[in-house]
Formats: structure tokens, C-alpha cells, sequence
């Protein structure tokens, strides 16, 4: 059953209220101020006096101060009321004091030294966390070298925290949970906790989640707010493995505890929780009427919030097929979007993913596309349109792309053909330019995780030295301690460290090792992807051929070529699976490509492939579809425009027993008249058969150590004709 909309009164408890507490400490009898004392609030937090014996901490009514030294008797103190206090120490002498108090100056002004860096580092970290990551990691990795060898526990905490918190906004999950996991060896709280189980979660830990997150329930220490905060991870958690039942009760006991707490923002995001688990369970009656709460909550609370929660209603309203209303509050939530500035970052739940922003181009794509589910088609139209508009300004091709897909198919259904077609024409365009930025993106995504694997070397380098040497210094206060022990001990000890050292050896040993079978997966990946890519690239320019024979209605020559074509592919397709084939296999499909490319411009060129008496093919291998765009470049840009008919030859010999050499030369137009004759749109757009190649013979390079050279020169001075000499080696 739906839980009612509460309005719940301020009734905060007022020992759960934090305040800043300041005091001095002050050595008993001489009155002299005390440096570098420990002050503890019930365990959980910690400060340090400085050199005036002066602290400030933030605390609770009825919280235990601890003050402590190994210099005097440790002092407890329950607090009562705000008031600055003094606490004075005793176990001091007047003059044992006095020098203390000297000792504990120098100590302090070293430690405020080092803790204005690690501040400093800190907050530059935390300012570029969402502008540059290189800086951001850069700047923790300098706070924990500030620390030194011997890390105070907070301020380690803090710097893994905040590296967990740098890798959490920009996806890396993995990486977020080990820093979390870091930063919990100095210090926990229910704070951390709740970050760990957010990184477990988003990196689909889910078990590891669900027991971080009933951690901090348990836990007597942790506010309400965490408490909330973790039945609604508890909740998430159990969606996501399928359990919505107990997903429902996970966030019911925290939607209850937040009406309690007066923990507005959780109470509206914990309706929405609930509506999308009974939507998952197909109660939609219970769902609207949780939506219709959060709904109602978030408008009261900020714009942001406001449009957030319409676009998860009208999203809701499309799925359960209420067009009208869902188009009303998309509507509302495009007049509202405008008064919000596109840099707000409440205006998208997640920042790094940009398929989760509200954006008025995607807002009017949805209001276009239930129109349409209404075969409203007229007033689908304008919202189509603006959505283009929107996204062409914003650079935003996916959402630009769906639009002007749907509206091709809008005017199609209207008969609208022509503007169909120019539609539609303008989405394929679009397809090509989104391929290419997808392949941009690839390419980034891959220098950003060697980057980011890079960094997090360093700084696990940086921690395996903090415990190496706090393990040799552990050594040496024990050897001190236990100067009595037989030479037995210390060899044990040394042996310790050696075995310790070898075993950090073997570490660095494994690492090296899995980066480097990392890199070589990449690279075959890369190839895979690259070889994939050239078969639609060859299966288009071939099909243009076809295309010649069917203008001119030559039904036996298309028959004809479309047999042969046919078997060209069968042998691509065959080739297509492997990193190498045989030198034969591709003479094989160099010649029947040529027979295709001869049948259709057969007053254009004759050819020739000559393959030396003293090759013995069958020792060498060659990567699948190596030859064939140089090929194909030299009858379309070289051959084909040439007046006269030309000659096109292809040798191939074997000058020794481990280099094959291959020369494909034209005597065409040559590279420099070719590019003349080319369109202003041809000569934007980039060949993708020769830029696949080109990236294909960089990887080989780099993986085989200069298998394969290409070198393509003009034949005559005057730049008529182009010659490709290949070199490919054995092993």
C-alpha cells in the first residue's frame, strides 16, 4: 500500500547537532601552554593543539573529550553545554614543562608545515576534480607525499578518500573502491562507508554493497542521513539483482526514517525509488501514486530538482501509454529548462554520462516521439524540428541523429516522399559522422585508461613505500625494545625483509607483466575492430559497380558480375576472421577483385599480376585485405580519369629468404592531378580504406617489429603514375 505524503515538523534531536568546540590546553600549576596534545571526540574524531595550546573540533552535547600524551595523564572530559573550555594537565613538573613545551614547538610548527601542503594539495585537488583528472590525481599524489613516511591516520584517510571520490566522478569504479578501501585502513566512518557501498554499486559489486551498506545501518555511530543514505543503497542493490520485495522494504524503513528525520531531498528521492519498484513489480496505480508524491516534493525544493522529477514521471507516464499527461509535464519541463543555466550541475543526475542530462533537445524529441505514438503527426513535426535545431547547436549528433530519423519516417507516413528522402538522407550523414566521432572516442578512451593506470601505479608505489617503511621502522623499535633477543631473532628478521623484498619484486614482476599482455590485447583488438570496418567499406565500393550495370539495364552483365562478386565476398568473409593468411589467398583475391574492376572499365585499363618463378609463396603469410585499397586507388583516382587506356601491374618477388617485396604501379593521372580533380566535399571527407590500412600497418609494427613497410612514390617527374612498394617479412 502507498505511503501517504507526510508533512513532518522540525524535530531534529538536539544532541545529534554538531558545533565547533574550541579550548587550550595548559600544563597544570605553571600554566603553560601545551603543543601537539591529541584531542579525541568519542574516538571518531581527532586534533592536534598547536603552538599556543589552542584546538578547535567539531562536536556534540554529551561527547567525550580525550586528551592525551605519552608527556602526561590522559584526561577525559564530557561536554555539557558550547563554551570555550581549558583543560588543565598534570604529570608536568615547572621546568619538565617548560621544555616539553619547547620540544612539542618545534615538533608542532613541523607538523603545521606539512599539514598547510596537504591542505593545499587537498584543495586543488578537489577544485579540479570535475575540469582535469591528470591534476586532480597529480595533486593527492603530492598530499600523500607530503605526509612523509609515516602518515598521520586522518589526513591519509583523507587523501584516499579524495582520490575515491576523483575516480568515482569520472567512472572509474574500480579504482574509487580500492582507494575507499585505502583510505578505511587509517580511519572509517559511516561517511566512507557510504561512498564504498555507492562505488560497489556502480561497479555492479552487488553482495559486496549490500554488506557495506547493512555495515552502516548497524552501526550506532552513524547519523540518520547515512542510515537513509544506506537503506536506499540496500534498496538499489536488491533491484538490481532482481529482488524487488525486499528492495520495496529497504526503502520503505529509509522513506520512514527520513519523514522522522526531516531529511527532505531523501524523502523525495526515496518516493521515487519506491514508484519505479512497484512499476517493476506491475502495480502502476502504487507506482503514480509514489511518483505523484515525489512529483509534488520536488517542486518545493529547487527548479533542478523540479525538472528532474517531471522527466522521470513523463517517462513513466510514456511507459504505461498516458501520452497526454506525459506531454503536459514535458511541456512544463521545457518552459522550465530555459530558466536553468546549461551549466547547472543539477540539471543532469550524472555529469559524465551524458545520456542521463536534461537537455531541451531531448525534451522535445520525447514530446515528438508520443506524438507520433498518437499518429499525431502534424503536431510531431515542429517538435522534431526544434529538437534538430536544439541539437546541431548543442553538438549533440545522437539525439540530432534519432530526430531526424523519426522525421524522415514522419513525413514518410505522410507522403511527404521528398522530404522523407532529404531527411532521411541527412540521418545517413549523420550515422557517418557519429562513426567517426565514436572511433574519436575510442581512440581518447583508451590514452585515458593508460593514463589513469599510470597515475594509480605511482601512488600505489607511493603506499607500498609508506608500509615498507613503516614495517622497517616497527623493526627497529622492536629491536630496540628487545636488545636481550639471540642473533635467532635478528636473522629471522632480516630473512623477514628479504622475503618481503622479493615478494614486492615479484609483484612489480606480475604488474609489468599483466600491462604488457593488456597492450598486446588492445593492439588485437584494434585489428579486429580495424578489419571489421574495412569489410562494409569494400562490400560499398564494390557495390557501386553493381550499380553501373543495373542503370543501364545490362541484366547479363549484372548476373554476370554479381556471381562473381559473390564469390569475392565469400573469400573476404573467409579471410575476414584471421590476423594473417596465405600469400596465395590474396593473389587469389587480387586477381578476381581485378577481373570485377576490368569487366566494368575495360576501356579503361588492362592489367597484369606477375608473381616471380623463385617465390615460394607458401612460406609467407600476409594480414587479410592488405593490397587490395592500394589497388583499388590506383584504377578509381589513378586509372579511371586517365584519357587513354592505362596499364596497372602488380609484382610481387622474393629478393631473399626472409623479405618479400611487392610493387603495385599505374600509370594514371598520378596522386597530385587526382586530388585536383577531387570536389570540395570529397576532399574534406578522409579514405576510409587508406586510413584503416594505415592504422592497421602502424599496430603490426608495433607488435611485430617492422613486419610490413609501404612506401608510395610518383613514377614520372612530372607526378603522372604512382608506384606502391611493399615490403613484408617473414617472421
Amino acid at each position: 500500500m502507498a505511503i501517504p505524503l507526510n508533512v513532518v515538523g522540525q524535530n531534529t534531536v538536539s544532541t545529534q547537532k554538531e558545533f565547533d568546540l574550541q579550548g587550550t590546553v595548559k600544563a597544570k600549576g605553571s600554566g603553560i601552554p601545551v603543543a601537539d596534545a591529541v584531542v579525541q571526540i568519542s574516538g571518531y574524531r581527532t586534533e592536534r593543539t598547536n603552538t599556543s595550546g589552542e584546538f578547535a573540533i567539531r562536536a556534540r552535547i554529551g561527547d567525550e573529550l580525550v586528551v592525551s600524551h605519552p608527556s602526561f595523564e590522559t584526561v577525559f572530559h564530557t561536554l555539557r553545554n558550547e563554551d570555550r573550555i581549558e583543560i588543565r594537565v598534570e604529570g608536568l613538573a615547572e621546568e619538565e614543562s617548560k621544555e616539553f613545551s619547547s620540544v612539542s614547538i618545534k615538533r608542532a610548527k613541523a607538523k603545521i608545515s606539512i599539514d598547510h601542503r596537504h591542505a593545499q594539495y587537498i584543495d586543488s585537488a578537489n577544485f579540479y576534480k570535475k575540469r582535469d583528472i591528470d591534476k586532480s590525481i597529480i595533486f593527492v599524489e603530492n598530499a600523500i607525499k607530503a605526509l612523509g613516511k609515516r602518515a598521520d591516520s586522518e589526513k591519509a584517510s583523507l587523501s584516499y578518500t579524495t582520490l575515491g571520490d576523483i575516480y568515482q566522478y569520472w567512472g572509474q569504479y574500480d579504482l574509487a573502491i580500492n582507494s575507499y578501501e585505502n583510505a578505511m585502513r587509517y580511519r572509517e566512518s559511516p561517511k566512507l562507508l557510504s561512498k564504498l557501498g555507492g562505488a560497489q554499486l556502480a561497479n555492479a559489486n552487488h553482495g559486496d554493497a549490500i554488506t557495506t551498506f547493512k555495515k552502516i545501518i548497524d552501526d550506532r555511530s552513524a547519523t540518520a542521513y547515512h542510515k537513509v543514505v544506506a537503506y536506499e543503497g540496500l534498496g538499489d542493490a536488491y533491484t538490481k539483482i532482481g529482488n524487488e520485495q525486499q528492495a520495496i522494504d529497504s526503502y520503505q524503513e529509509g522513506l520512514q526514517l527520513a519523514q522522522q528525520e526531516s531529511i527532505t531531498p531523501k524523502i523525495t528521492d526515496l518516493n521515487a525509488r519506491l514508484a519505479s519498484a512497484f512499476e517493476q513489480q506491475g502495480e502502476v496505480q502504487q507506482a503514480q501514486d509514489f511518483y505523484s508524491n515525489s512529483l509534488e516534493l520536488a517542486k518545493k525544493e529547487s527548479p533542478q530538482r523540479s525538472l528532474q522529477q517531471k522527466e522521470r514521471v513523463a517517462d513513466f507516464y510514456n511507459r504505461s501509454n498516458q501520452y497526454d499527461q506525459e506531454i503536459q509535464l514535458r511541456k512544463e519541463a521545457l518552459a522550465e529548462i530555459e530558466s536553468i543555466e546549461a551549466d547547472d550541475e543539477v540539471v543532469a543526475s550524472n555529469e559524465r554520462n551524458a545520456n542521463d542530462s536534461i537537455t531541451s533537445q531531448k525534451i522535445n524529441y520525447k514530446i515528438g516521439t508520443s506524438y507520433i505514438a498518437q499518429q499525431k503527426l502534424e503536431e510531431a513535426i515542429p517538435y522534431l524540428e526544434n529538437s534538430i535545431e536544439q541539437a546541431d547547436k548543442a553538438s549533440d549528433l545522437v539525439v540530432k541523429k534519432d530526430a531526424t530519423r523519426r522525421l524522415s519516417e514522419v513525413y514518410e507516413s505522410k507522403g511527404d516522399f521528398t522530404k522523407a528522402l532529404e531527411a532521411y538522407q541527412n540521418y545517413v550523414t549523420l550515422v557517418d559522422q557519429l562513426y567517426i566521432q565514436k572511433e574519436q572516442q575510442i581512440s581518447q578512451v583508451s590514452r585515458f585508461s593508460r593514463d589513469i593506470a599510470n597515475k594509480q601505479n605511482r601512488i600505489s608505489s607511493l603506499e607500498k613505500d609508506r608500509e615498507l617503511s613503516e614495517s622497517k621502522l616497527s623493526l627497529y623499535v622492536a629491536e630496540q625494545e628487545l636488545t636481550e633477543e639471540s642473533n635467532r631473532r635478528q636473522r629471522s628478521i632480516i630473512y623477514g625483509l628479504l622475503f618481503g623484498m622479493l615478494l614486492l619484486a615479484a609483484m612489480v614482476f606480475f604488474m609489468y607483466r599483466s600491462i604488457k599482455q593488456q597492450r598486446l590485447n588492445n593492439d588485437l583488438l584494434a585489428l579486429r575492430s580495424l578489419r571489421s570496418q574495412m569489410n562494409p567499406h569494400f562490400i560499398f565500393n564494390a557495390l557501386n559497380s553493381v550499380n553501373n550495370y543495373i542503370a543501364v539495364n545490362d541484366e547479363r552483365n549484372a548476373n554476370r558480375y554479381l556471381s562473381e562478386f559473390s564469390a569475392l565476398m565469400r573469400s573476404v568473409l573467409e579471410n575476414s576472421e584471421q590476423d594473417f593468411i596465405p600469400l596465395t589467398k590474396e593473389i587469389e583475391l587480387l586477381r578476381l577483385y581485378l577481373k570485377l574492376e576490368h569487366a566494368r572499365f575495360k576501356d579503361k585499363f588492362d592489367y597484369e599480376i606477375s608473381v616471380d618463378e623463385h617465390l615460394i609463396a607458401e612460406d609467407f603469410v600476409i594480414p587479410p585485405m592488405l593490397l587490395q585499397p592500394y589497388v583499388e586507388n590506383a584504377v578509381w583516382h589513378g586509372l579511371r580519369y586517365k584519357e587513354e587506356k592505362g596499364d596497372l601491374k602488380v609484382l610481387f618477388t622474393q629478393k631473399n629468404e626472409q623479405e618479400l617485396h611487392i610493387i603495385i604501379e599505374d600509370d594514371g593521372i598520378g596522386r597530385k592531378r587526382s586530388k585536383a580533380l577531387k570536389t570540395a566535399n570529397q576532399q574534406k571527407q578522409r579514405s576510409t580504406g587508406m586510413s584503416n590500412i594505415r592504422k592497421r600497418i602502424r599496430i603490426l609494427n608495433e607488435m611485430y617489429k617492422g613486419k610490413v613497410d609501404v612506401l608510395v612514390e610518383d613514377v614520372a617527374v612530372s607526378g603522372e603514375g604512382t608506384r606502391v612498394r611493399v615490403t613484408l617479412k617473414k617472421d
